[in-house]
């Protein structure tokens, strides 16, 4: 069977190897059939404490590693990538 895999944002990464990703997922009303949005919050593995809160990231289902913590992160999920710092050249003034 393979393993589910997920994609969220972090919202806590305050405890040490584990960050909390907020899963977000869009349903149908069962009587109104308006789409409404349904939310679910996961303890992820972080073994290097390498992502921070913030960050879109890709989660994986693995077997428990705590009581809490059934998922590893996976990767980073590029949404919108933007450089730290350009460099623009200027032309000379005449």
């Amino acid at each position: 069977m393979p393993k589910r895999v997920l994609t969220g944002l972090i919202v806590s990464d305050k405890g040490d190897k584990t960050v909390v990703v907020n899963v977000e997922r869009k349903v149908k009303h069962p009587l109104y059939g308006k789409i409404i949005r349904r939310s679910k919050k996961y303890h992820a593995h972080d073994e290097g404490n390498e992502f921070k809160q913030g960050e879109t990231v890709r989660i994986e289902e693995t077997a428990p590693i705590s009581k809490l913590k059934t998922w590893k992160v996976v990767d980073r999920v590029n949404t919108h990538a933007t450089p730290e710092r350009v460099e623009i050249d200027e032309p000379a003034s005449a």
